[in-house]
């Protein structure tokens, strides 16, 4: 009797856990090449955290806590490294492992890749998927800055990949995300071959699924897609706003990337980090500040209200996972622990929320309907949407400025407006009425003076 109570515990168990084995869908491209959607047809919003450092610097327990923290808020993705920035080559994980046997790419470390599988099935359980870096650019080349050492050749850059490739294939929960805040090239050197050859190392695996890729670029390079959007093994294009001034025009890279052909999504995988101090290289000047969650929201809505697929938000403490243990990089403030529930990380959520709630994959631009625009100064800069049908719009306004709105532009007799605030998630105020040529609405009065959302709804 006892051995069947135990036995049937276990199937309970083992079935629990292939349940979330079989949850986790395949993402695929939009037909329209502008979004991801998952393999039913939904739509898939990426709201990535950035966690460069989880492999080489959190033990288990740890792990489980960050990806529990980031699943309650609302979080998809988590960007992570293999080969990671802060000397991932030759300073041990926390286990005292190093990944590779002799710091040859083709002989991995068992021990330590036992780890990444854990975790692995550790953001299948929880529903997240993995934005996975098989190593960061200065692996590849120094010329850059970076710990290295340089490893990477064309050869064993596709054994590589082939070895990663065949580790994860039956894996739906991993993009693979190449380059690490490098250039595939410059005017004078180019390391595209090496990339490339890495890429197609992980296509190799024998019954694996099509995993899809992208690069992710410098923030001195911006862009991925004017080097590679016309490589086969690049999916979806990835910008890095970055961190060096505030409020970069975003939402220009974004169409920039939308108008090329063939169409290909894409997404800032890299804006300004929450609690970043703002451009800190070369000596920082603490009067210049830090990022905080309205210098972020600016960033992450702009980007996402362009046309990107989704976005990716940072803190500066996670992303190195900053604790006594380690040497601060670049002025974090606080620790990681004490970073987990800032509050952009819950705001990012809110906006995943809001976009999901209306018609998402078929968004287009909708800047005419917006008279007033500020062109000269990017702080004040607004962006609006529509999905195709004109069912409905969203405007985001930086701050809580009048709005003027030229209503040609979205034709329609009885609408419906909502002021939504970012900070909080929150619908604030909304009206219904008839409409007329132009339109001048005001914010809700704010005593923060920050951004809105104005949110309208065609009735029939």
């Amino acid at each position: 009797m006892k051995s069947k109570i135990i036995v049937s515990l276990l199937f309970i168990v083992l079935s629990k856990f292939c349940f979330c084995q079989e949850e986790i869908k395949e993402i695929k491209i939009s037909k329209n090449g502008q979004s991801l959607i998952y393999s039913d047809g939904e739509p898939f919003f990426w709201l990535g955290d950035t966690a460069w450092e989880l492999f080489h610097r959190l033990k288990i327990e740890e792990i489980k806590e960050y990806l529990d923290n980031r699943k309650a808020k609302g979080f998809n993705v988590i960007q992570c490294v293999i080969l990671a920035e802060l000397d991932g080559v030759n300073t041990p994980n926390q286990y005292g492992e190093k990944p590779l046997i002799n710091n040859d790419p083709t002989k991995l470390n068992e021990k330590y890749f036992e780890l990444i599988d854990s975790v692995v099935k550790l953001a299948t359980e929880r529903n997240l998927y993995l934005a996975i870096l098989p190593t960061w650019g200065d692996k590849v080349t120094l010329k850059y800055s970076g710990a290295g050492p340089v490893i990477f050749n064309k050869k064993n850059a596709f054994e590589y990949g082939r070895l990663l490739g065949e580790r994860y294939k039956k894996s739906n929960n991993i993009f693979w995300i190449l380059g690490g805040d490098r250039p595939p090239a410059d005017k004078e050197d180019s390391w595209l071959t090496i990339y490339s050859e890495m890429a197609n190392g992980l296509n190799t695996a024998e019954g694996a699924k099509k995993t899809l890729k992208s690069f992710h670029p410098g923030g001195y390079i911006w862009e991925s897609s004017p080097m590679l959007h016309h490589e086969k093994w690049m999916d979806f294009n990835m910008i890095q706003s970055g961190h060096a001034k505030l409020d970069v025009p975003v939402w220009k890279f974004i169409q920039t990337d939308l108008a090329l052909n063939p169409k290909k999504p894409t997404i800032d995988a890299e804006p300004c980090y929450e609690d970043h101090p703002i451009n800190p290289w070369n000596g920082w000047d603490p009067s210049k500040g830090y990022f905080r969650d309205w210098e972020v929201r600016r960033q992450l809505y702009r980007s996402v209200f362009a046309g990107a697929f989704g976005v990716t938000y940072g803190h500066h403490a996670i992303w190195q996972f900053y604790s006594p243990n380690f040497e601060p990089v670049n002025y974090p403030d606080r620790s990681w622990i004490d970073a987990l529930n800032r509050p952009a990380a819950y705001q990012a959520g809110y906006l995943k929320e809001l976009i999901l709630s209306r018609p998402s994959t078929d968004r287009v631009p909708l800047q005419n309907i917006i008279i007033n625009q500020d062109s000269l100064n990017n702080k004040n800069f607004m962006v609006a949407f529509s999905n195709r049908e004109m069912t409905y719009a969203m405007i985001y306004l930086p701050n809580n400025k009048v709005l003027k709105l030229n209503m040609t532009a979205f034709p329609s007799k009885t609408i419906k407006y909502s002021w939504y605030k970012p900070e909080s998630g929150k619908i604030v105020d909304s009206n219904t009425f008839n409409v007329k040529e132009q339109l001048i609405l005001n914010p809700p009065k704010d005593e923060n003076n920050t951004d809105w959302v104005l949110i309208i709804d065609k009735l029939k």
